[in-house]
């Protein structure tokens, strides 16, 4: 009798030592940056304001405005005036939505597209809230597809220029993300 609980109380230590491994966790996370290319102004926008509240023009903060964007994504955060840049790895197409009446506070709605480079063919959704102002602002991954089939994990986004000047905001996307096993 004493034998099989001791049995017993080793089988749980070890289940319980497999789950609580802390490398787990991270081994199989991969973290890379990719710099976001919002275009409001020039010839070829990549952000156009496709739907807004009757009160919107009056609202400090946009709210009620919904973007679409095809926004070039690049591993460089070198302002690209929407043109083709050779440092272009993908686009981020979707929209977001000014959705707090207080600050600008945005709903992200968005595929980051990898059209080259070591994810090329592949993609990743990505959901949240973008409290523009805010130093870093961190969303979810919700899936993906390609390398990332089944991915999980975030994005930290932190504003490199602010567009004031060229009319385009260039936003540092630093992703972590696991996807499922193949």
């Amino acid at each position: 009798m004493a034998s099989s609980k001791t049995l017993l109380l080793a089988l749980c230590a070890a289940a319980a030592a497999a789950t609580l491994s802390p490398a787990s966790a991270a081994d199989d996370l991969t973290k890379f940056k990719v710099y976001f290319h919002d275009v409001l102004a020039g010839k070829s926008p990549t952000a156009i304001r496709i739907a807004q509240a009757a009160s919107t023009n009056s609202s400090s903060t946009f709210f009620g405005a919904v973007v679409a964007i095809d926004d070039p994504l690049t591993t460089s955060p070198a302002v690209t005036g929407s043109a083709k840049s050779k440092d272009e790895v993908g686009r981020a197409q979707g929209t977001y939505t000014f959705a707090d009446q207080a600050t600008f506070g945005l709903l992200m709605n968005m595929n980051f597209v990898f059209t080259a480079g070591e994810y090329k063919g592949s993609s990743l959704t990505i959901y949240g809230r973008n409290e523009v102002l805010s130093a870093v602002r961190e969303m979810s991954i919700l899936g993906g597809t390609g390398k990332f089939r089944m991915a999980r994990g975030y994005v930290q986004a932190s504003t490199v220029d602010s567009g004031a000047n060229s009319g385009e905001t260039v936003v540092e996307y630093t992703v972590y993300v696991k996807a499922a096993a193949a």
